[in-house]
Parts: structure tokens; C-alpha cells; sequence
């Protein structure tokens, strides 16, 4: 197997002009052989004609053809006509077309010459050599579609290959979108609350300041803050711009972390209740979110109000409510992506839950995640 595959591709490697001088030659030893004493000069110009045409049956494979049938017609030659049928076969896809060709070659080398010798000619013969010169016409037929459908097959296999590296580069970059949008999503609930707590605090030092420098400072510190957080906020908008629904990043915050970020989030929040000790990894993420995010309205929004998160559970559905009293000060001009909630709520149907933000009773606002106890796997 490997002295063949070296063989091809050594002859794959050979120069076209090599490939015609050698296929001429062949042809002319074969005319040579078969040429007699008593061969006119029509049969020696019919020959020379098919052997110089072979040089230009690539780019004209019928014509070229045609040219031989005359010669096989007035000498008993085969290597022209073959390798000008074998040239046809390899590109035409016109299989009956093909049919007839070898027909015509089989008709032109078992008709007796001159056709007046026809009579006298032993029929049976004739039609005998006819069947036989049709059924040795049909390798070279058959091995030239067999060398189109391999050109065919490898061009298809390049196809294919190419497909699949599409594929995989289209697959790399739905991948890598999905985590630049989840890296948005982190960066808005993470960096962005914090950097906000900064603000918020670095105001309320600037306000009860007394010491000129101390209130400059803190003047500067909530000018860097709001900065930061217009920056963010343009590079969450680009992140998002490509993105969709993966799995989150690590590490995560859990129920654990809760407590923590009530009681360090800047406001007067209280925090109530309990969940079930078994909820899944996603659905405390997903609750911490959620707290984590109305803190950072309530403290951007609502200056002075007071909050309270209340964890609940019932046999169907568990979940978190977060309420905020009405603002007592003028809230601060922080920036905002304005995507927060709009995050919560995507995270809230890749768990099946609802969420629902709006007025609360007697003023304030609400923000609720329910979570189903059964899709909570």
C-alpha cells in the first residue's frame, strides 16, 4: 500500500508536459507497431493528427477524441483513443454521453478497411471483435469517472473540513460571548456595587465635613467614584453586546455571604427569615443577586430610607423580598448601566423563577424573587 502511495505521488508531482511527451511517445510506438508496408499516406496523416492532438486533450477532451476515431477507423491502434477517452471521461459527467463515445471507438476499430472489403469479411468476427473492443473501451470510461469522483470526493472532504473549522471558530466565539456577557453581569453586580458604596460614603463625608482639605478630599475620592462607575458602565454595555446565557463564573457568593452584604451594605437593612438548607448553588446565587442589587438601588435612589430582606419558604416556592422605605434626602447623580434589574430577571428564568420590582405599599419600593421548589434540582 505505501510503494502505491508513493507511486501517485510521485506522479502527481510529475510536470503536465512531461505526462503529454510520455503519452505520445506511447502513441506513437503504438501507430508504429501497427503500421504495415501497404499503409497509405491518409492512414499515416490520420495517425500523426491523433498523436499531436493528444497534447491538447485536457483543455479540448472531445474534439480531440473525435480526431482519433478516424485513425482507429484505418489502423489497428488503441492507446490514442483511450487515453483521449479516458481524458473525456475524467471530465465530463454525461455518463450516456460517454456510453456512445465508447460505442463510436468500438464501431470505428472493428469496421473493416477499406468498407469495400465488408462483404468478404467474416461477419461473425466483426461483431465478435465489436463486443470486445466495447468491453476494453469501457476501462478507460470507468477509470476516468473513478479518478472525477475521487477529485470530487477530496475537493468535498476540504469542504467539510473547512465547514467544521467554521463551525468551530462560530463555536469559540459563542463561547467567548457568553462569557463576556456573564462577566458584565458579574462586573455590574460586584464592582459596581461596591464602587457605588464608595460614592455614597465619600457624599456623606464631603457633606459633614469641616476641615477644608479633609472635605476636598472627600470630594475627590466621590469624583473618582462616579468616574469609575461611568466607566463601568460603558464597559458593561460593550460586554453585553455580544452575549447570551452561560454558566456562571468562579467563585461564587452563596447564602453564606448574605448576612455580610446586608450588614456592610451602607444602609439600615435588616435581614429576616431563613431557606431550605438544600437549595442549589445557582438558586442561592441568584437570591444573593438579587439582595445585592436592590441594596445598591436603595442606596443609589433612596438616601436615608431604611430596608428590609425578608428570606420566606412555603411547600411550592422559596424566595427573598427586599423592601425600602421612602428616601429622606435628595438622592446623589450616580451613572448607571440601567441593567441591573434587567440581569435579574435573566437570571430568574434560567431557574424558572419569576421576578417582580415595583411600588411598594405606603411608598418605597419592592423588589421579589420566587423560585420553585420543584425546578430547584
Amino acid at each position: 500500500m505505501s510503494a502505491v502511495r508513493v507511486a501517485r505521488a510521485w506522479w502527481a508531482r510529475m510536470p503536465e508536459p512531461v505526462i503529454d511527451a510520455v503519452v505520445v511517445v506511447v502513441a506513437l510506438a503504438d501507430i508504429l507497431i501497427s503500421l504495415v508496408e501497404d499503409v497509405g499516406a491518409v492512414a499515416q496523416s490520420m495517425a500523426a493528427l491523433a498523436c499531436a492532438a493528444l497534447v491538447v486533450r485536457r483543455r479540448f477532451p472531445l474534439p480531440v477524441f473525435l480526431l482519433t476515431l478516424p485513425a482507429s477507423l484505418l489502423l489497428n491502434i488503441v492507446f490514442a483513443p483511450f487515453a483521449a477517452l479516458f481524458t473525456l471521461a475524467e471530465r465530463s459527467r454525461n455518463r450516456r454521453l460517454l456510453a456512445l463515445f465508447a460505442v463510436l471507438f468500438a464501431l470505428a476499430s472493428a469496421t473493416p478497411w477499406p468498407l469495400s472489403d465488408f462483404a468478404s469479411h467474416d461477419r461473425t468476427w466483426t461483431v465478435v471483435y465489436f463486443f470486445y473492443t466495447l468491453a476494453t473501451a469501457a476501462a478507460p470510461v470507468l477509470l476516468g469517472q473513478l479518478v472525477q469522483a475521487r477529485r470530487d470526493l477530496a475537493r468535498r472532504l476540504v469542504e467539510i473540513e473547512e465547514a467544521r473549522e467554521h463551525e468551530r471558530l462560530l463555536h469559540s466565539q459563542a463561547v467567548l460571548a457568553r462569557e463576556r456577557a456573564q462577566l458584565a453581569r458579574e462586573m455590574h453586580d460586584v464592582v459596581a456595587h461596591q464602587v457605588s458604596l464608595i460614592a455614597v460614603q465619600a457624599g456623606a463625608l464631603q457633606v459633614a465635613a469641616t476641615d477644608p482639605s479633609f472635605k476636598e478630599g472627600a470630594r475627590t475620592i466621590r469624583s473618582l467614584s462616579v468616574d469609575t462607575l461611568d466607566e463601568l458602565r460603558h464597559m458593561v454595555t460593550l460586554l453585553r453586546a455580544s452575549g447570551g446565557r452561560t454558566t456562571e463564573l468562579t467563585p461564587q457568593p452563596t447564602l453564606a455571604d448574605l448576612h455580610k452584604l446586608v450588614t456592610t451594605s451602607g444602609i439600615d437593612a435588616d435581614l429576616t427569615g431563613e431557606l431550605p438548607p438544600d437549595i442549589s448553588t445557582p438558586a442561592q446565587r441568584a437570591v444573593y443577586r438579587t439582595v445585592q442589587e436592590a441594596l445598591t438601588n436603595v442606596r443609589k435612589h433612596a438616601p436615608g430610607a431604611t430596608a428590609k430582606v425578608h428570606l420566606w419558604q412555603n411547600p411550592d416556592t422559596f424566595g427573598v423580598t427586599i423592601t425600602n422605605t421612602p428616601p429622606t434626602r435628595p438622592s446623589l447623580p450616580l451613572p448607571g448601566s440601567h441593567q441591573g434589574l434587567i440581569g435579574l430577571r435573566e437570571r430568574a428564568e434560567l431557574l424558572d423563577a419569576t421576578f417582580e420590582s415595583g411600588p411598594a405599599p405606603g411608598g418605597g419600593y419592592e423588589v421579589t424573587l420566587r423560585i420553585p421548589a420543584h425546578g430547584d434540582a
